[in-house]
């Protein structure tokens, strides 16, 4: 019974896992970007998780509430969010220019590319 009270821990550690799989088995970068973003999700979710208090409500005064969750870790995911979606953007946009050089996506046509003796066996 107390490991399913702790489902949100079990959440975080799917997440993360599936996420770490995507990055180090698929060697689409499309695919990497979205591991890490899944990644990142986790990370997220542990903090907002992690700052909740039982009985806590939002930190606004008010009658008759007498205990807060703490704020500060849902304002450092707030800011995480927005520099997680320009640090996708950005992988995207490398995505794209490296689409545009080699013609393809994928990691090891990439190395091939870059590396034409080593794929040859000279």
């Amino acid at each position: 019974m107390e490991l399913l009270g702790l489902y949100n821990y079990w959440v975080v550690i799917l997440l993360m896992m599936v996420g770490f799989y995507v990055v180090i088995a698929h060697g689409n970068l499309i695919k990497k970007l979205v591991g890490l973003n899944l990644f990142q999700t986790s990370v997220f979710i542990f903090y907002i998780t992690m700052s909740k208090k039982e009985g806590g409500s939002a930190p606004i005064l008010a009658e008759g509430v007498e205990r807060y969750s703490n704020p500060l870790p849902h304002v450092l995911i707030l800011t995480a969010i927005v520099v997680g979606v320009a640090t996708t953007a950005l992988g995207l946009a490398l995505v794209v220019r490296i689409k545009e050089r080699y013609g393809s996506v994928e990691e090891e046509d990439i190395h091939d590319l870059d590396n034409p003796e080593e794929t040859n066996g000279v």
